[in-house]
């Protein structure tokens, strides 16, 4: 398995539409059956937590909305 984690989600969504033809490359370069899935993610969400000090539930982002 190959996994790909993009910059951004516009990126991960092209390569994702790129993914037969990339497998299709590496199969002709490496051999086929070397890479047997791809996977691609986009960038993970920001992390809010600060400190080393836990709030449970929303926290402080409860008053959004």
């Amino acid at each position: 398995m190959l996994n790909l984690v993009a910059e951004s989600t516009a990126w991960a969504t092209q390569v994702r539409l790129l993914v037969p033809r990339l497998h299709q490359r590496i199969d002709d370069v490496i051999g086929g059956g070397v890479v047997t899935r791809i996977e691609v993610r986009g960038p993970s969400g920001p992390d809010w937590r600060r400190g080393a000090l836990r709030v449970r539930g929303p926290g402080p982002r409860d008053t959004y909305g």
